[in-house]
């Protein structure tokens, strides 16, 4: 990764001054905070430190969600005052401190190298966006209480923006590390159900710059008491949120059972030893099946195995199809299996298939093949130039993308079934709803990564289902499997590289939640508000430098 050097020439810190009207001022070298860096850049860089340090306490395994908009707030902290150079910079401390750590599970089996170039991708983002606060700080001081005011929700816009274009590019994007993402326990994960993702994002970070407008304008402008209205303003959002009233399934209930069959050895050669995996998925669920004959166990309406249980082609291998048949004839119903297909017409394919008890080769299975193959992990873009950084490249065969949503009908209820990080993916879940999924699947396979990994994607199966009003479910090979009903709460929660099977009770829904009707709308307004801003911004700077100019001109502003 490369080194980032943070330069700007230091300045003398403003006195503290009067409170400025609220009328239009004078051009922003007489603003304090307006244009001058607000710490020396020393404090900055470790501001922006402990700003990465606090975002990575917010997520899973730690879990501390208040700490997210702290972060935000000591992220708009370092940068306000600052050259977008610098904020850059800055920003790019800070995306460091916070994505390396988040993303250790990547290096697990791949290498240091692989793991490092995608921390370092990411943070390139949190430098956009360094820059980018860096850059909108005249605002502060210009305008009156107009431009105060309307600096917080900026900052909130910014970073909406920003997980906006990091979740679509390159190659797909990658959206693990959202802001939302950290708020699976947290009062503001109620704002899903209005606006997704997105929405939770933006109120995060709009409560960090209430946070931050309070320090801002604490040591530029002067200590008085009125400030502490922006942080018990920042408090009362997000208590109010629980006032924000969910979507529940209202229709009847179904019993599920989720088999988590573990796998001989965790690491890139989970699958070295195929049939002993789809082996362990087979045989927990005819010792399920036991159980309910022998009446200690209730039978289920439908089972649902992960990601990878069978890598063996099933519609290929007779060997294959007979065992996840015998299985689904002791239990006596659909399993949805996640398997690997492989056909000269097709290529290969990650696939969820909906096996039926005594299904006829030949038969047609309904099935949905996964839309948005991981890149350099199920597709390698790059091939050649990917070679030179990691021996593991050859290891990846390119897989065929789906061109349709996950809806399965199993058994008595229609799924919405995602694969793995597609969990990640706001259009990709919100698809399934869309056409008609009563309950959410997500297949995953965890067995190249951690626990830490684990509860990070089941973190994203809670917000999932606040958003669209559904009950979910998450089926790991190794862990973690559990239940999530509509509200965010989860339960049967598995441990982590162990077999284990629950069941539970789950309903099904068919209402829209206003997050899924909306669809895009929300982010799009956002991003908009982030590109109205930093325009005006940008006209205010242009008017600046004309005055400088000209003196005689433009040392007042026309608003």
């Amino acid at each position: 990764m490369a080194q980032v050097t943070l330069v700007e020439a230091e300045s003398t810190p403003a006195e503290p001054a009067e409170e400025p009207a609220d009328e239009p001022t004078a051009a922003p070298a007489t603003q304090p905070g307006a244009g001058r860096p607000l710490l020396p850049l020393w404090a900055a860089a470790l501001v922006a430190a402990g700003s990465g340090l606090a975002m990575l306490v917010a997520f899973p395994t730690y879990g501390w969600w208040w700490a997210a908009p702290v972060a935000v707030a000591l992220f708009t902290v370092a940068v306000h005052g600052r050259r977008p150079r610098a904020g850059f910079g800055l920003g790019a401390l800070s995306g460091a401190l916070f994505f390396t750590p988040l993303l250790s599970w990547t290096n697990l089996h791949t290498g240091v190298v692989p793991w490092l170039l995608l921390s370092g991708l990411e943070t390139l983002y949190f430098a956009l966006l360094g820059a980018a606060t860096a850059w909108v700080t005249p605002l502060t001081g210009r305008w009156g209480r107009w431009g105060r005011y309307g600096w917080v929700p900026l900052i909130g816009a910014l970073w909406t923006a920003q997980e906006a274009l990091r979740d679509r590019t390159p190659f797909g994007g990658f959206p693990w590390g959202r802001l939302a993402f950290s708020q699976d326990t947290s009062p503001l994960l109620r704002l899903a159900v209005v606006g997704g993702a997105p929405l939770v994002t933006f109120a995060v970070a709009l409560t960090g710059g209430l946070l931050a407008y309070a320090i801002i304008r604490g040591l530029t402008v002067r200590v008085n008491p009125r400030l502490a209205a922006a942080p018990l303003v920042a408090a009362a959002m997000v208590a109010a949120a629980w006032l924000i009233p969910l979507s529940r399934p209202a229709g009847p209930a179904v019993y599920v059972a989720v088999v988590q069959g573990n796998v001989p050895r965790l690491g890139l050669d989970f699958n070295a030893q195929r049939r002993a995996v789809l082996d362990n998925h087979a045989r927990a669920t005819i010792d399920l099946a036991r159980r309910v004959t022998e009446g200690t166990a209730r039978r289920p309406d439908l089972v649902v195995w992960p990601e990878n249980s069978s890598d063996i082609d099933p519609l290929r291998n007779a060997d294959a199809a007979a065992v996840i048949d015998n299985a689904a004839r002791a239990i006596g119903v659909p399993i949805l299996v996640g398997a690997v297909l492989n056909s000269a017409e097709n290529g290969v394919e990650n696939v969820g298939l909906v096996w039926v008890p005594g299904r006829q080769a030949g038969e047609p299975v309904a099935q949905y093949t996964k839309r948005h193959p991981v890149p350099f992990a199920e597709t390698m873009p790059l091939r050649g130039i990917a070679r030179m950084v990691s021996k593991e490249v050859d290891r990846v065969t390119d897989m065929t993308a789906g061109d349709r949503p996950g809806v399965l009908p199993v058994g008595p209820a229609t799924v919405g079934d995602v694969i793995c990080f597609e969990v990640a993916y706001d259009n990709l879940v919100r698809d399934t709803v869309d056409h008609g999924a009563q309950l959410l699947a997500v297949q995953t396979n965890n067995a190249t990564f951690d626990e830490s990994e684990a509860r990070q994607q089941l973190a994203m199966v809670r917000l999932r289902a606040v958003e669209h009003g559904r009950d979910a479910l998450m089926a790991s090979t190794v862990g973690i499997s559990a239940f999530a009903d509509a509200t965010g709460r989860t339960h049967d929660e598995t441990s982590f590289n162990a077999a284990a099977v629950i069941l539970g009770e789950l309903r099904l829904g068919s209402a829209r939640t206003l997050a899924t009707r909306l669809g895009v709308i929300p982010e799009y307004v956002i991003v908009a508000v982030a590109l109205a801003g930093l325009a005006a911004v940008a006209e205010l700077r242009r008017r600046d430098r004309r005055a400088v100019k000209n003196p005689t001109v433009g040392t007042k502003e026309d608003v």
